[in-house]
């Protein structure tokens, strides 16, 4: 995996298509889930953005504190379906906690997850922190990793 990380701002346009792409292919159409991608945040975050044969495959974006919680955060972490079962979410997810660490200090992150990969995220040191809720008419918890 070839790992890239931008700023908003340091995005080329094709990296913008590819990953706004690979968001609304696995968020919208996989999961079937009608929702507003683009929140007006996308120009706050750090991208992360991870590449097999120059295709976007994995994705995340990273805040700072302050931004979407109190503490730094990783969110619309997302995998291409060719990708899957292959560990790249976990390169993905070590990539991002470190990226994380090195522009914001170490110090808690926190996720909104999807409920169904609360095992993941807890493998990788998050521990649930809120209860249940619907976003997008998916079950998520909140998670932090200290």
């Amino acid at each position: 995996m070839v790992w890239i990380v931008k700023t908003f701002e340091e995005l080329t346009t094709t990296e913008l298509y590819a990953l706004l792409r690979l968001r609304s292919e696995v968020f919208v159409v996989e999961q079937t889930c009608a929702f507003q991608d683009m929140d007006d945040t996308d120009q706050l975050a750090v991208h992360v953005m991870g590449y097999i044969d120059n295709e976007l495959v994995a994705y995340t974006r990273l805040f700072g504190p302050g931004i979407k919680y109190e503490y730094a955060s990783i969110g619309r972490v997302v995998t291409s379906q060719k990708v899957r079962s292959s560990g790249a979410g976990r390169q993905l997810m070590e990539y991002s906690i470190a990226i994380v660490e090195e522009r914001f200090g170490k110090a808690p992150i926190k996720i909104g997850a999807q409920q169904y990969l609360q095992k993941f995220y807890t493998s990788l040191g998050f521990v649930q922190s809120s209860e249940m809720y619907m976003e997008d008419a998916i079950p998520h918890i909140e998670m932090i990793r200290n």
